[in-house]
């Protein structure tokens, strides 16, 4: 699976980029029909509480899925937005059974 990154409004992280390639390839071992991610690692000035957000768009076959976050850290938002979408992705992966 290819991983692409996005860093808006804030230093590219080599580090966070690993962290997460690395999530999204153990998601990757899962669902095997993943095709690619793209990552968007921004952050957000103006909120004060979190302003740490993390987007990831999935493709594969069907609709592409789409997850965000907003947390206090990159780390959180990365673990809240791959929950977000290991959920979508079981219940993709129950429609394709039936078929």
């Amino acid at each position: 699976m290819t991983v692409n990154f996005q860093y808006v409004n804030t230093d590219v992280s080599e580090t966070l980029s690993e962290f997460t390639t690395e999530k999204l390839e153990k998601l990757a071992e899962k669902f095997e029909f993943l095709i690619s991610a793209q990552v968007y690692i921004k952050h957000d000035d103006k909120d004060h509480e979190a302003g740490k957000i993390c987007n990831i768009e999935l493709s594969l076959p069907g609709p592409r899925l789409f997850a965000t976050s907003n947390e206090a850290s990159y780390e959180m938002a990365v673990n809240e937005t791959i929950s977000d979408l290991t959920r979508q992705l079981k219940k993709r992966k129950e429609v394709f059974k039936t078929h």
